[in-house]
């Protein structure tokens, strides 16, 4: 799959697994995604061979013990901005990772057994829940994959900079997890003052998900910083193709006259 392929699919065709392989080789073209199919091929055989729990907490337990028990994937607490968290096949390959990555395995996992789980965005982390019959669990897959109670989930939001906690967590789309794997690079790259990294990143981004507005516009940012104003054109004429705002089309028109100006 090619990163171009993602930004054609509709959200519920995208595959989380491809999609982790076709952004790892982004920074690495040569990346083997052999073995990150193949270990979630072997946790898929191992839980449709078992005798499958029903309840939610007994289908958590089980995705945890796989993941982070018997695989030993968890939480990068070390090297948290090493770049190589965010990648999906890096993760398996050095058993570590960071939350949105991990996450992204538990809910691969639960969806290729037919177990219906979502990725819940909390501020600054991304934590699963998995429904069964009766009840539903919530995993913290960057702590060990351990099952954790709605008030530590609350506690982890307050953490995180959440100044109000929802009654209910916002779950997340495939786009959405996607885009949040490539963001976390994004922001380290600009807070370090790489803007040409954080380009290739948001040009990445909007590959992914060409119909989110403000990730052309910051990508238009980063090209004016550099200099390229055809490329930041371009960049806001794509943005003011995805957006239905007046108020925002206003404001893109603006930019695009700045531009203008700039160039003569």
């Amino acid at each position: 799959m090619e990163l171009n392929e993602l930004g054609l699919l509709d959200d519920g065709d995208i595959d989380l697994i491809e999609a982790g392989i076709a952004l790892a080789r982004g920074d690495r073209p040569d990346v083997d995604g052999g073995r990150l199919r193949r270990m979630v091929s072997g946790w898929a055989v191992a839980l449709q061979r078992d005798n499958a729990p029903v309840s939610g907490n007994g289908r958590a337990r089980r995705l945890s013990a796989l993941i982070a028990g018997e695989s030993g994937l968890t939480g990068a607490t070390e090297d948290y901005d090493n770049p190589l968290n965010a990648d999906l096949v890096a993760v398996v390959e050095r058993g570590r990772g960071l939350p949105v990555a991990l996450s992204i395995l538990y809910l691969a996992l639960a969806r290729r057994v037919g177990w219906r789980a979502e990725a819940l965005n909390l501020p600054g982390h991304v934590i699963i829940e998995v429904m069964g019959g009766v009840d539903s669990a919530l995993i913290d897959p960057f702590d060990h994959g351990i099952g954790i109670s709605r008030e530590r989930a609350n506690e982890i939001a307050r953490h995180g900079g959440g100044d109000h906690v929802p009654a209910r967590f916002e779950t997340m789309t495939n786009r959405q997890l996607l885009i949040r794997l490539i963001t976390n690079q994004a922001s380290r790259a600009r807070s370090s003052g790489d803007t040409r990294r954080a380009l290739v990143l948001y040009e990445r981004m909007t590959s992914v998900a060409p119909r989110l507005s403000n990730l052309w516009w910051e990508r238009a940012r980063l090209e004016q910083l550099l200099g390229d104003i055809k490329a930041a054109r371009g960049s806001l004429t794509a943005m003011l193709e995805t957006t239905h705002d007046p108020a925002l089309a206003r404001r893109i028109h603006a930019a695009l006259a700045a531009l203008a100006r700039s160039d003569s």
